[in-house]
């Protein structure tokens, strides 16, 4: 059973590297063409260079396998704020506040002295965000699966 799977690995890894081989040809092919241009009447020296351009792409690595990117957490020992602006985007303030007043609302208890003039749980919510007081962490994510864990404190 192994020695059929060797087989077909090795019928897969020969017909791949003829494919990528013609694929190589076909790209030094086009960029070629488009060096050349317009231009039908080239120096020996230009194309001496065109010549030299094409042999250092065919000679580059093929990359035929992508590894997976393993998420990376990005740190900081200064404590900036490394990924995205340094401040709150308005998504995340009104992510924190809608949470935090939720939590208000079913009864959580209140890290600020309530302001007399707030007489909801968002706004109680607003208050508790514009004094950094909830104990919150923000997860910053960049495409590649990296992130960033940024206490709320350390926002400007």
């Amino acid at each position: 059973m192994s020695e059929s799977t060797e087989n077909v690995d090795k019928i897969n890894n020969a017909s791949d590297a003829g494919i990528i081989d013609n694929s190589v040809d076909d790209a030094i092919a086009l960029y070629r063409k488009v060096r050349e241009g317009k231009n039908k009447e080239l120096t020996e020296k230009e194309i001496a260079n065109i010549d030299k351009e094409c042999e250092i792409i065919r000679n580059r690595q093929v990359i035929t396998k992508d590894l997976q990117h393993k998420p990376v957490e990005i740190t900081n020992k200064d404590g900036l704020v490394v990924t995205g602006p340094p401040t709150l985007t308005r998504f995340e303030k009104a992510r924190i506040m809608g949470a935090r007043a939720l939590q208000l609302s079913l009864g959580a208890p209140i890290f600020i002295e309530i302001p007399k003039n707030a007489t909801t749980s968002l706004e109680i919510a607003m208050e508790e965000l514009k004094q950094r007081v909830i104990p919150i962490v923000i997860k910053r994510t960049l495409p590649n699966g990296d992130y960033q864990n940024i206490p709320i404190d350390q926002f400007a």
